[in-house]
C-alpha cells in the first residue's frame, strides 16, 4: 500500500468516528475556544505518553482511539480558526462534512510535500517522538494565544493543527504496519 493510501484509509476511520459523533452531539464543540481544542489534545497527547511511559492503562481507549481523537480535534481547532461567528453553533451534517474534507485535503498535500522533501523520514521515527512532537505543539500554540495570535518569524496557529493532524496520522499507520504498539 503506498504512503497516500495509508493516510487516507488512516483518516477515513477517524472522520467516520468525527461524523458519526456528529451524528449524535450535532456541533456542541463548536462552543471551544482555540486554547480548549489545545487543552484536548493535550490530555490525549499526554494520556498516550503515561501509557508509554508505565506500560499500563485503565480505561478502554486504547493508544489508536487516541491518535484519531487527537486527529479530530485538529481538524476542529481548523475549522474553529475559520469561523468567527460565535453564535453559529449548530452548523449542518454536510458542511461539517464539506470543512473535515478541506481541512484533511491541505493536511495531506502537506504531508505529501515534506515527504518529497524529508524522504519519509516519519517512518524511522518512534512513536514517543510523535507524542512528543505533538505536546511541543500544543505549547506552541499556547504560546501563540498568549502573544494575542501574533508570530516574529514562526509559523501560526493553524500550521501547528496540520502538523498534529499529520504526527497522529503516521502514529496510526505505524502502528496498522505493527511497527508500534497500540
Amino acid at each position: 500500500m503506498t504512503t497516500n493510501e495509508q493516510y487516507d484509509l488512516a483518516v477515513k476511520s477517524a472522520k467516520t468516528i468525527f461524523l458519526e459523533k456528529t451524528k449524535d452531539y450535532g456541533t456542541s464543540w463548536r462552543v471551544y475556544r482555540t486554547i480548549s481544542v489545545a487543552d484536548q489534545i493535550y490530555i490525549k497527547a499526554k494520556r498516550i505518553r503515561n501509557i508509554q511511559e508505565t506500560g499500563l492503562q485503565k480505561i478502554g481507549d486504547d493508544i489508536i482511539s487516541e491518535f484519531k481523537g487527537i486527529l479530530n480535534y485538529g481538524i476542529i481547532g481548523l475549522i474553529q480558526l475559520d469561523i468567527y461567528d460565535d453564535e453559529l453553533e449548530d452548523l449542518p451534517y454536510e458542511k461539517v462534512e464539506q470543512f473535515y474534507n478541506d481541512k484533511i485535503s491541505i493536511a495531506k498535500q502537506l504531508m505529501q510535500d515534506k515527504n518529497h522533501d524529508y524522504g519519509e523520514a516519519w517512518r524511522q521515527m518512534s512513536q514517543e517522538s510523535f507524542v512528543d512532537l505533538i505536546l511541543a505543539k500544543i505549547l506552541r500554540i499556547k504560546q501563540i494565544l498568549v502573544n494575542d495570535g501574533k508570530t516574529n518569524v514562526s509559523e501560526g496557529i493553524d500550521a501547528n493543527f496540520f502538523d498534529i493532524i499529520n504526527y497522529a496520522v503516521f502514529g496510526l499507520i505505524l502502528i496498522e504496519e505493527e511497527l508500534h504498539s497500540n
